[in-house]
């Protein structure tokens, strides 16, 4: 090999070398730029994912504050009730024929809660 063709090879060599590391120069700031998006978007998702978990807290105690638990007596009575069975002082132990809803059972049963 003559030593321009040497010349010239390294010279070629310089050149694709300096291409290449311009190329990875560039792959390099998307990477990180895209690495910084990621962790921007993790501490957003994070964010909402706590506040979406205070929502739901803050919901279900406006839902128990609206409708307190009934104590076991009511239940008992209510489930009663719904076997069929009268809870009211008026018909109190006789059978609902069909089931019919009956209005002083219901009060007895949600009274306080209405």
């Amino acid at each position: 090999m003559d030593k321009k063709t040497l010349y010239d090879s390294f010279t070629q060599i310089e050149l694709d070398t300096d291409t290449t590391l311009h190329q990875i120069s560039k792959i390099k700031k998307e990477v990180e730029t895209l690495v910084e998006e990621n962790a921007t978007l993790r501490i957003e998702n994070q964010h909402l994912r706590d506040r979406l978990s205070d929502l739901e807290k803050l919901q279900r105690s406006d839902e128990e504050v609206v409708e307190p638990e009934m104590s076991k007596s009511r239940l008992n009575l209510e489930k009663l009730y719904e076997d069929g069975f009268h809870v009211c002082n008026v018909f109190y132990g006789s059978r609902r024929v069909n089931d019919e809803p009956c209005a002083f059972c219901l009060d007895v049963i949600y009274g306080e809660r209405r």
